[in-house]
């Protein structure tokens, strides 16, 4: 059948509209076709010319589209929306929304077409996305689930307690017996709550302390119950907007039998250096209050009969080589490692230890000196260069071995940058050429390793 003359006219206007236009005649054939140029006309082209639109799609989009041409065809003036899958040559999908209407010679159909691969696009986005949404929450529910379950496994007294009104978020059953009552007594009660008048006066300098420095630690609180001796630890947390003080209480031990020769000497227990008393092993049998700070632990019950290597050395090794030196030589001085917090806290230390032979059994007692301040003041910290490799070696302990080789290439590159510089008299783009390297990476490198004189060469250059 003939189209009508001016359905080119019109086909191509349509196309200024739509990302491609169609005018299919009374058997279903394109006519004629029109794009706006955008990347839809790279796969439909005027080889599509005189073909049926119906030879394009596969499947159930053969169907719906026969479907459609018959119900425009039967409704004139009345459009019909339908998506379709065409099949390009190697097999891929291109998913083209069509509108349908019949023009007004009774045979010929009008088809405007809008690429939806980005939609399509966009959806698999969205869909990818919610995927991960559910995911995250599931595994952040798995963490919740696991994160209670340890809160109320704990044999510690634990209180979640809100900064700003004072007022107990949450429990665990310890906390709830410890403090006189189940769950729902506690929760949701102002803190101090369950101890002796002067001890929630102690408790509140207590928390003010904490907020002040991050933590605080109060020994001899009493409950109002009985008079039990509690000691407590208050750690201060910031996440956000929101403020919370995590307290913890444990009962302390009023049973001192068998004090002989596992207890430290008073003069020991009020030493400003850590002291740790273990058996040959390695083995904690008392332990001082710096310690107990230091490695962020409660009570010394905490401690006692666990491996001293729970807190000693970064890498787990240092206790074996504490050990075996002190096999071998009785003593050991100035031995440099870290002693890590329960916390996650690590303080730089320095370790003297002595086997003792006035017991029955081994013995050994190890003073630990905090020298995290003198390492902090004298030694570079990680983002500066350590002035020599002997800085490096006395680093062996505190930081992995991948970093201590990084340390040690950039000091030799910048002992080559500085020899360099000498031998061309600081003759930037001489001592450039030297190295191998150019100005531009000569001047990095100056910066990075903070040599004088940059800022001048390269205004002068």
């Amino acid at each position: 059948m003939a189209v009508d003359l001016d359905a080119a006219a019109l086909v191509g206007l349509l196309a200024k509209v739509a990302d491609i236009g169609f005018v299919l005649d009374s058997d279903g054939g394109i006519a004629e076709l029109a794009s706006n140029g955008g990347e839809l006309a790279a796969h439909i082209d005027e080889r599509w010319l005189g073909r049926s639109l119906l030879d394009t799609v596969e499947g159930d989009s053969r169907q719906r589209l026969a479907d459609a041409l018959a119900s425009v065809r039967s409704h004139p003036g009345r459009p019909e929306r339908i998506d379709l899958a065409h099949t390009l040559e190697d097999g891929a999908p291109l998913p083209v929304e069509y509108r349908l209407v019949a023009l007004p010679d009774g045979g010929g159909v009008l088809a405007a077409g809008r690429d939806m691969r980005p939609v399509a696009s966009l959806r698999q986005q969205l869909m990818n996305a919610q995927q991960a949404l559910e995911q995250d929450y599931w595994r952040l529910r798995q963490v919740e689930t696991r994160y209670r379950q340890l809160f109320d496994m704990i044999a510690d007294a634990i209180l979640v307690v809100d900064a700003g009104s004072g007022r107990v978020l949450e429990a665990n059953p310890a906390a709830s017996e410890l403090l006189g009552g189940g769950g729902n007594r506690v929760v949701g009660k102002p803190f101090p709550l369950g101890l002796s008048e002067r001890s929630q006066r102690d408790i509140a300098g207590l928390l003010a302390e904490a907020q002040a420095t991050g933590r605080a630690l109060l020994s001899g609180v009493t409950r109002a119950a009985d008079d039990a001796p509690l000691t407590v630890v208050v750690s201060y947390l910031r996440q956000g907007s929101e403020t919370r003080f995590l307290v913890r209480l444990a009962r302390e031990s009023a049973d001192n039998s068998g004090a002989d020769e596992q207890a430290l000497p008073a003069s020991l227990q009020r030493a400003p250096d850590a002291v740790l008393l273990t058996d040959t092993d390695g083995r904690v049998l008392a332990a001082n209050k710096t310690f107990l700070d230091l490695a962020q632990v409660v009570g010394e019950d905490r401690v006692t009969g666990l491996s001293a290597d729970r807190w000693l050395g970064r890498s787990g090794v240092d206790l074996s080589v504490l050990l075996s030196n002190l096999n071998e030589r009785g003593s050991v001085k100035l031995f440099s490692t870290v002693l890590r917090g329960e916390g996650g806290v690590n303080t730089d230390v320095e370790i003297s230890a002595c086997t003792l032979d006035d017991g029955p059994r081994g013995r050994l007692a190890f003073y630990i000196r905090d020298v995290s301040r003198r390492v902090s003041d004298g030694q570079p910290s990680g983002e500066s260069l350590p002035a020599s490799i002997e800085q490096i070696t006395r680093r062996v302990g505190r930081m992995p071995l991948k970093e201590l080789v990084r340390e040690s290439t950039d000091i030799i590159e910048a002992m080559c940058i500085r020899a360099a510089l000498e031998l061309t008299q600081d003759n930037r783009a001489s001592a450039a050429e030297l190295l191998g390297l150019s100005r531009q990476s000569l001047y990095a490198k100056l910066r990075r390793y903070d040599i004088s004189g940059v800022e001048s060469d390269v205004i002068s250059s």
